[in-house]
């Protein structure tokens, strides 16, 4: 670890736990002034740490947050892409400590946001700062933006994108929101999922019925609810949606051995979240079913009485939400109507179905044979020790397709988290190890791009 990061590592992680104190939860609209607020300090810390031009960019939702330093016009430019907002944190009861009270425990820090991306996007602002105070300055352009919509969609992001392409021109897209396999190897994601999320509604009766007095002789929406969703998978955990799989890009039996050559324990996994035996797709392995198979799964359900105590009620509507993960050759334009088309076909005459779709976004894989990705698995290589092993990840940033849709830019993933961060669920947390060491790696990044794309 550099002398720079040993001296202001207090500093930088104080600073970070003030951050995740501002609960900037996007998805709820009773938190935007925060989301707000935690704007404002990004901005101030981007201005502290030298960037210039740094404003917060209006757009119809959250504001991004942009700064840049660009030292000479010759040189290649590196724009930074992350976001402040950060889910919800409910169940709150779920919490060893709460949420928006962060703090650091067996070298972790616990609070929502602290992986995903909040301790993530602060790497790059001390980074810079490094740079900036300890080695004579960055040697390349630098542009960083971040959003505060990520969680909900970043559905106004691609307006702003394709607004301002000059503004955001540069050679490449470096983003830290992903993960590597453990703090002894590292790795960087090459493949990411797409996502298509709807929100179902089913409808009976009119009204809530009196159990007893209608039982088994009107249609409950929340039996015929799970019903169809149980439908959705078929005895071998294949999704029954007729052409879902049509357009699946099928790799060899080469690709999937190079794939399974990742580190992986299926009893280490199972361990690791309680589990007694594997599930999912048959004839593929764990590593695959994460990062090549699409997915469909049941986020969220509800209706009826769910309060303390008895109240024997046949609701009148039932609720759920799911969501698809895709992969490359897959669509979620082409999914979402699948679907729709789908689950309104399977409701019974007896019920009415309202498929309302939400976010979705594309596949991604990138490229491993570029300059940006040489760079950041050398960067790695200094820091770690070990040469980093590309990944497919099972998760989505639907930002990467577009970026390169909309700027014609590959994003070099290089994230610093760990499966086992918890993010989305309670009791995220963020090992000090991996934010610092972040700081440390991504200036060796930008010296192995400047002095790559110079040879």
């Amino acid at each position: 670890m550099s002398t720079y990061i040993e001296q202001h590592q207090e500093r930088f992680l104080s600073e970070l736990l003030e951050w995740l104190r501002i609960p900037s939860v996007s998805a709820d609209p009773k938190f935007h002034q925060d989301v707000l607020r935690a704007a404002d300090y990004l901005k101030m810390r981007l201005e502290e740490a030298g960037l210039e031009n740094v404003e917060l960019c209006p757009t119809a939702g959250n504001p991004i947050v942009y700064g840049e330093k660009l030292i000479d016009p010759s040189l290649p430019t590196v724009l930074v892409y992350g976001h402040y907002d950060v889910q919800p944190a409910d169940p709150y009861e779920l919490w060893d400590s709460p949420p928006f009270e962060p703090v650091i425990k067996n070298e972790k820090i616990y609070a929502r946001g602290a992986c995903d991306d909040k301790g993530q996007v602060y790497m790059h602002v001390k980074a810079f700062e490094l740079m900036q105070r300890s080695q004579g300055g960055v040697p390349c352009n630098v542009k960083i933006m971040i959003e505060g919509e990520e969680e909900v969609g970043s559905s106004n992001l691609a307006l702003f994108v394709r607004a301002n392409k000059e503004k955001l021109k540069a050679d490449v897209i470096l983003i830290s929101d992903t993960g590597i396999l453990s703090n002894d190897q590292p790795s960087i994601e090459v493949g990411l999922r797409g996502l298509s999320y709807h929100e179902v509604e089913v409808t009976g009766p009119n009204r809530d019925l009196h159990s007893g007095l209608y039982g088994g002789a009107v249609p409950n929406p929340i039996n015929i609810l799970c019903k169809m969703i149980a439908s959705l998978h078929d005895e071998n955990n294949d999704i029954t949606i007729p052409g879902f799989y049509d357009n699946v890009a099928v790799l060899s039996a080469e690709e999937r051995a190079e794939l399974n050559r990742v580190p992986h324990s299926d009893e280490e996994f199972k361990r690791s979240i309680g589990l007694k035996d594997i599930y999912g797709e048959q004839g593929y392995t764990t590593v695959e079913r994460i990062g090549i198979r699409p997915t469909l799964d049941v986020n969220g359900i509800w209706g009826g009485y769910t309060g303390e105590g008895a109240k024997t009620v046949i609701a009148s509507k039932a609720y759920a939400k799911i969501s698809m993960r895709l992969v490359p050759n897959q669509t979620s334009d082409e999914i979402t109507q699948l679907f729709q088309q789908h689950f309104e076909r399977i409701a019974p005459p007896s019920v009415t179905v309202k498929v309302t779709p939400h976010h979705g976004g594309e596949p991604v894989v990138t490229p491993t044979d570029s300059v940006a990705y040489r760079a950041a698995a050398k960067a790695l290589e200094t820091t770690f020790g070990k040469k980093p092993i590309p990944t497919r990840g099972g998760g989505s940033i639907p930002i990467v397709a577009m970026f390169k849709t909309e700027l014609g830019l590959d994003s070099v993933l290089l994230g610093f988290g760990l499966d086992s961060d918890a993010i989305h669920s309670p009791n995220e947390h963020y090992g000090v190890f991996n934010f610092l060491k972040g700081i440390e790696t991504i200036p060796h990044f930008f010296q192995n791009y400047v002095a790559a794309s110079r040879s």
